[in-house]
């Protein structure tokens, strides 16, 4: 997650430019505005995937070969450089996927949060560099409301209701990342149940940093509780948002992640503040201090 050296993104980098009448062009342009680390380009349908030069497609990691393989290198290189130790095989995988779900989640979260639309974005659509902060993307269209003046645009599907579209977040995440799971999954060693769990975090998790930074943190979680209440397959648990009480009676939001990053393997004294392993009163001494 933000905020440890082990999942740290890079600097902020320009707005991105989209092609016309895109319906996600505005969701994606905010969100390097807040969040300047993450810079979305949009491609036209005649546009290839970028590859080579430190691009990676989200369909070679859902290959599981010698992309996928150069990935986690980079990861496996940072990790000795910044803590002096190799981390094990399946660290790294649980390192790289991470890096690569956190963003890409967002691809879909944002637009749906900010304008109520979500995009369809198959495997072979995006293209990730991860050393510039950039992902490529080619939309296939994108579903929205009735009263959605986008409505009008090509591409578009309309669904009846708020419902219905939280549903069309939840199987265009699973259409994304399944496949990306299929690859990593091999590395990972973990079994269908916990890989799911990952990506529910990684979709709770990147929301709601991205909500802090636009100061919606409450609206953000509201949201994903309705987006994941617990029981929607595939995905592992729910939001999972509970509260604790801080100095002064301050109500402190916290959860509890489905699944583990393991980077305590690493580094044991750095655990998540979301970490089933951090007890409530480091959390509260953790989110006191950090505010």
């Amino acid at each position: 997650m933000p905020g440890t050296a082990a999942h740290a993104l890079p600097s902020p980098r320009p707005a991105p430019h989209a092609p016309p009448a895109s319906a996600t062009a505005g969701a994606y342009a905010r969100l390097t505005e807040v969040f300047g680390g993450l810079r979305i380009e949009e491609r036209t349908p005649e546009e290839p995937a970028p590859r080579g030069a430190g691009w990676v497609g989200a369909d070679e990691l859902a290959a599981g070969g010698p992309a996928l393989d150069a990935f986690l290198a980079w990861d496996d290189a940072q990790v000795l450089r910044d803590y002096g130790s190799r981390g094990r095989p399946d660290v790294i995988a649980s390192f790289g996927l991470h890096r690569y779900a956190w963003p890409a989640c967002l691809l879909f979260t944002v637009p749906w949060f900010l304008h109520r639309r979500v995009p369809r974005l198959p495997a072979a659509g995006v293209a990730f560099h991860r050393a510039t902060g950039r992902m490529s993307v080619r939309v296939e269209g994108f579903a929205c409301l009735p009263d959605d003046p986008a409505a009008a645009l090509p591409g578009a599907r309309v669904v009846p209701g708020e419902e219905a579209l939280r549903d069309e977040v939840r199987t265009a995440v699973a259409e994304h990342l399944g496949p990306v799971l299929e690859g990593f999954g091999p590395r990972l060693r973990r079994g269908r149940r916990a890989l799911w769990g990952m990506v529910t975090d990684e979709v709770v998790e990147s929301l709601w940093y991205i909500g802090q930074l636009l100061g919606e943190e409450d609206r953000a979680m509201a949201g994903l509780e309705g987006l994941l209440p617990g029981g929607a397959a595939p995905y592992t648990g729910g939001a999972g948002f509970r509260t604790l009480t801080g100095p002064g009676g301050r109500e402190l939001p916290t959860r509890d992640r489905a699944s583990c990053c393991f980077f305590y393997t690493i580094r044991p004294e750095d655990t998540c503040v979301t970490c089933p392993r951090t007890c409530d009163a480091d959390r509260v001494a953790r989110l006191t201090a950090a505010a």
